[in-house]
């Protein structure tokens, strides 16, 4: 840990009330959790882990994850070893910090110590997200796809990062 910074750990139970909170004040861009549906997700996960005492989190699973996301799928259809980056989630009062950009390089060496060769998320198309679309170019993720989702409500970019 850098002098100053707020670590990453793992995400526990005790995180699920903060978690659900923050994951349920960023709804219109992720999904509304119930806390059944959240435990069961943390349960599924192939990597979630939070900063500090909740200044962000991450949540991510393999091709082998128990999970209906249309986004999910998407990728399980055309690659046989992936981890899909579900959500990231910075609190207000933390953004600007760099810790998306954490929790992404955290993971990119969670993902290369387990054999994983590649990365994948999706960002919204419509509603538009230009400043994710930059993130996760300037992260090295590439356009691979796209789709219109849950009955023409979102339309979704699908983005790949091959690690090394």
């Amino acid at each position: 840990m850098t002098e100053g910074r707020s670590p990453i750990d793992r995400v526990s139970p005790e995180d699920e009330p903060a978690i659900l909170a923050l994951n349920n004040e960023h709804a219109a861009e992720l999904s509304w959790l119930e806390p059944e549906r959240l435990s069961f997700l943390l349960g599924e996960a192939f990597y979630a882990r939070r900063i500090g005492a909740l200044e962000a989190f991450i949540m991510t699973f393999d091709q082998d994850a128990d999970y209906d996301s249309p986004n999910f799928l998407w990728f399980r259809e055309r690659y046989q070893r992936f981890v899909y980056v579900d959500r990231v989630v910075v609190a207000a009062v933390a953004r600007g910090r760099g810790h998306a950009r954490r929790l992404y390089e955290d993971l990119f060496e969670h993902v290369a110590r387990s054999g994983q060769a590649i990365v994948t998320c999706e960002v919204n198309a419509d509603p538009p997200n230009p400043a994710s679309d930059a993130f996760h170019a300037a992260l090295g993720f590439a356009e691979v796809g796209d789709a219109v989702i849950h009955g023409g409500k979102k339309a979704v970019r699908y983005y790949l990062r091959q690690l090394a």
